[in-house]
């Protein structure tokens, strides 16, 4: 059974949008996932500011509805296993020789964005995250921005991976602090970035290093995502795993801790799923009033954006 109205990725679905959602699922179910999302986006209008599909979010959102067995998405099913697909190493990952020394001895460092036009280098990160971060590789849910970290004083090495991806859809210590309310935290929520994955590979030994990049990365990001995306982002988060890491270059570069998660999902919309290990909580705020903005901004599905640049590729 439908529900009258559902929330999701900081958008409200009224019962008559649902009731298409179902009906193009049944009649088209013939197209694949990407396929429904993006015809849905188009008639659902929903698009990010700079007029690009929300498809990823669209997918996420029938995967949910189809989970939740509010519908039945038939052309997916033994299609293949459960979980995330799984990232193929070569050598081009293979471990290198070891870089060690002070941050200092390294600067100035860059950020490299990494496109999805550029099949070699996304490929590259894939593995690197896959082979080398506990978490492994996942397509990352949302909007996302990929970097690689290097060196002007190794051009021909990279010393980082990170990501950044949309945000968790609730996190008791971080409304708490930005002090929102439900109505507030769905229509703003998009103003949070999720630093989602962060490796130093593991043959750089260099002290200091990581603070180093987070200050890069919080300078840096909030132009790239507003020339991808079509506004400016307000608060980085991230979740730092208690049980394997202290949060020492969070920490060192400024960011605040919150709290920690109570273990579940980051989606965990009806406080069901367990299981996750517990996770500290630390914001970077992206300007001095960004709490006072994150409460009175004007959502960005509703930002005039006629006059920006043409996103990145």
């Amino acid at each position: 059974m439908l529900p009258s109205e559902f929330a999701f990725s900081g958008r409200t679905f009224s019962a008559a949008e649902l009731d298409l959602i179902r009906e193009i699922t049944r009649d088209f179910s013939s197209l694949s996932l990407t396929e429904l999302s993006k015809t849905l986006c188009e008639l659902l209008d929903w698009k990010r500011p700079t007029g690009k599909l929300k498809y990823e979010e669209c997918r996420a959102l029938l995967e949910h509805l189809r989970d939740q067995g509010v519908l039945i998405l038939p052309g997916l099913r033994n299609t293949r296993g459960l979980g995330p697909r799984p990232v193929a190493i070569t050598n081009q990952s293979d471990p290198e020789a070891p870089v060690t020394g002070t941050a200092s001895d390294f600067e100035p460092l860059d950020l490299h964005l990494v496109q999805a036009s550029d099949g070699a280098l996304l490929s590259l990160f894939k593995q690197y995250i896959g082979r080398y971060h506990y978490l492994g590789y996942r397509i990352p849910f949302g909007a996302n921005l990929r970097y690689f970290v290097r060196s002007q004083q190794l051009p021909d090495r990279y010393l980082a991976c990170l990501q950044f991806s949309s945000p968790a859809w609730r996190m008791a210590p971080r409304d708490a602090w930005i002090g929102w309310s439900a109505n507030e935290r769905q229509r703003n929520l998009q103003f949070i970035v999720s630093h989602s994955r962060f490796l130093i590979l593991p043959w750089i030994s260099v002290k200091g290093l990581a603070s180093k990049i987070l200050s890069l990365a919080a300078r840096r990001l909030p132009d790239d995502w507003q020339r991808m995306y079509g506004y400016r982002p307000l608060l980085l988060e991230t979740l730092v795993d208690r049980a394997r890491y202290r949060g020492t270059c969070y920490k060192a570069a400024n960011w605040i801790y919150l709290g920690a998660t109570q273990g579940r999902g980051r989606m965990d919309r009806d406080h069901a799923a367990h299981g996750h290990s517990v996770k500290d909580i630390y914001v970077y705020p992206l300007g001095r009033h960004a709490r006072d903005q994150l409460l009175s901004a004007t959502s960005p599905a509703f930002i005039n954006n006629d006059d920006d640049e043409e996103g990145l590729p």
